[in-house]
């Protein structure tokens, strides 16, 4: 198979995931599922860290600014890699999963890194 795009290394990437989820209903409730849960415990992990972090000063803020800095490069990379062909709601979901789980895990790394040691 000769592949002359991105585009066709990203389909055929995610084309065994979509034939998965359009077997049977239970397939594509569980991939909503699981992207809902993802999206879940990454907003909470960035709205704890935050909350965390306390008022905005100048150290806060230059870590609250990489983080949404982080965040947006997460959605800048997944726009790159998911297709946009089909199941793009799905796709969406996970986009924006991935980069609020990003974002936590930067904050947590860096409280730790900062508060705890």
């Amino acid at each position: 198979m000769k592949i002359n795009s991105s585009s066709e290394v990203s389909i055929a990437f995610f084309s065994p995931l979509k034939s998965w989820a359009e077997q049977s209903p239970g397939n594509w409730n569980v991939l909503l599922g699981s992207g809902l849960v993802l999206l879940l415990i990454g907003g909470i992990l960035t709205y704890v860290f935050q909350k965390k972090l306390g008022k905005a000063d100048e150290r806060t803020l230059q870590i609250s600014l990489k983080s949404t800095l982080i965040m947006l490069c997460a959605v800048i990379l997944c726009d790159m890699i998911f297709p946009k062909e089909y199941m793009w709601q799905i796709f969406f979901l996970f986009k924006y999963s991935i980069a609020f789980l990003a974002s936590g895990i930067y904050l947590a790394v860096r409280y730790k890194k900062d508060f705890i040691n």
